[in-house]
């Protein structure tokens, strides 16, 4: 089970990083519109691209051991790089506030989903964290690398279900940049931690 409580670590750790991905599931839930549609979306994606890390990346591990090392320390200098920029937006301020008070008519659904899918499918940063970063790291975790998976897989759900349900909970409080700044030194700090943890 530790192999599944460290994928639910950097999985929560990586997808709790303010995004645009995030933001648009944030304004979804706080127009309670088409909520669970964007929720399935997203989390369809990471079950996707997470097993598919998991799955390409513990291969080549079996073909050439020495990428384990190499997976470790360039998945810890990824997440300490993270921290570094999360850290930054916490001391100065950078991040945004979010208005739950938008404006404007209800939003198709298909027009909805292919937003979502797009932010997803088309940042290249998916693809560096959820498919080389995850799969790198559970590709240390040998033949527990499944279990790994199904944790960062474990950490997207309830992220996205969180994030979506809970955001008309969470509407007064998004309007402050302090709140996104503390969220930030969060998110840093908990980076830190796991790539601690990697390194160990």
């Amino acid at each position: 089970m530790t192999a599944a409580l460290h994928g639910l670590l950097t999985g929560l750790t990586l997808i709790i990083a303010i995004g645009s991905q995030n933001v648009f599931v944030l304004r979804q839930g706080l127009r309670r519109e088409h909520v669970a549609a964007v929720v399935a979306v997203c989390l369809g994606s990471d079950v996707v691209l997470i097993s598919a890390g998991a799955g390409g990346l513990g291969a080549l591990v079996r073909a050439v051991p020495q990428v384990v090392d190499l997976a470790r320390w360039a998945g810890a200098a990824f997440l300490l790089g993270y921290a570094v920029l999360a850290a930054r937006r916490a001391l100065r301020g950078t991040g945004q506030a979010l208005d739950p008070a938008e404006a404007g008519a209800r939003t198709g659904l298909w027009p909805v989903v292919l937003t979502a899918l797009a932010l997803t499918w088309l940042n290249p940063h998916v693809y560096l964290d959820t498919v080389l970063l995850l799969g790198s790291v559970a590709a240390t975790h040998g033949a527990q690398s499944w279990l790994f998976a199904a944790g960062a897989i474990g950490g997207s759900a309830i992220w996205f279900v969180a994030l979506g349900l809970g955001a008309r909970r969470l509407s007064g409080l998004l309007r402050s940049p302090r709140s996104w700044r503390v969220l930030d030194g969060l998110v840093a700090a908990t980076m830190v931690l796991v790539a601690a943890m990697l390194l160990a």
